[in-house]
């Protein structure tokens, strides 16, 4: 990737990470390795890491190396011990109760460059080559929300529920195919999300929320019926 040294470097590691489909919690490349690829100083990718841990995009454990996701929670009620006593269906409850609000806050603090940010996911959910990819670019739209909402405890709070979503076994609820079909239903309900918080529509955006999740909802259960796919 030499032939890119002149863009920014984080922009190159966003680039990175998102074209080479690496699923949430896998580790990155040694720094030595990776800035070799990237064609840029170690002190460029620091500074580059530094910038997407500080968003929440990736965590770095001393001696263990630079991990994709947010930091897990390292306590006795950690997400894995979470996900062991609750469900698919509780999940969704709790993001039913919780994500209208936060759009709804989202719209009232958010920033040009958040719903920039937000467009980009949005465009990246619909080019998404596989379903992994799709959700690693919808993950992101949503804490983008989260974030743009300024609340460091409400992000803290959406960061565990996202945590312990991604740990509960959701029985691969998802139909036989590689990617979203270009008519899923998430599409045009995050374009309604992101269009009412740049509108500064704070009900309209709560509502938008609601009415996505509630459709997800329906299809975690027509999945877990044998009909069709839950995202």
């Amino acid at each position: 990737m030499n032939h890119l040294a002149q863009d920014d470097p984080l922009t190159l590691l966003r680039s990175y990470i998102a074209d080479t489909e690496m699923a949430i919690d896998s580790r990155l490349p040694p720094e030595r390795d990776l800035s070799e690829t990237l064609g840029i100083s170690r002190a460029q990718l620091r500074s580059a890491l530094a910038a997407l841990e500080a968003e929440g995009q990736i965590w770095r454990h001393v001696g263990k190396g630079t991990f994709i996701g947010t930091r897990p929670i390292e306590t006795s009620a950690d997400a894995t011990a979470i996900a062991r006593r609750t469900n698919p269906a509780e999940v969704m409850r709790t993001r039913l109760f919780l994500e209208p609000e936060i759009a709804s806050l989202a719209a009232l603090n958010a920033t040009p460059a958040d719903v920039a940010e937000m467009r980009v996911c949005i465009r990246r959910t619909r080019t998404a080559a596989s379903w992994r990819q799709y959700e690693s670019w919808d993950n992101r739209l949503h804490r983008v929300i989260g974030a743009a909402t300024q609340n460091t405890l409400l992000l803290a709070l959406l960061d565990t529920l996202s945590a312990v979503r991604r740990s509960v076994t959701w029985g691969r609820l998802r139909a036989n195919k590689l990617r979203p079909d270009p008519d899923h239903h998430s599409f045009a309900e995050h374009d309604a999300i992101v269009d009412a918080i740049e509108d500064r529509d704070m009900d309209r955006a709560r509502d938008c929320m609601r009415i996505h999740l509630e459709s997800v909802e329906r299809n975690l259960m027509r999945q877990r019926s044998g009909n069709g796919s839950a995202r």
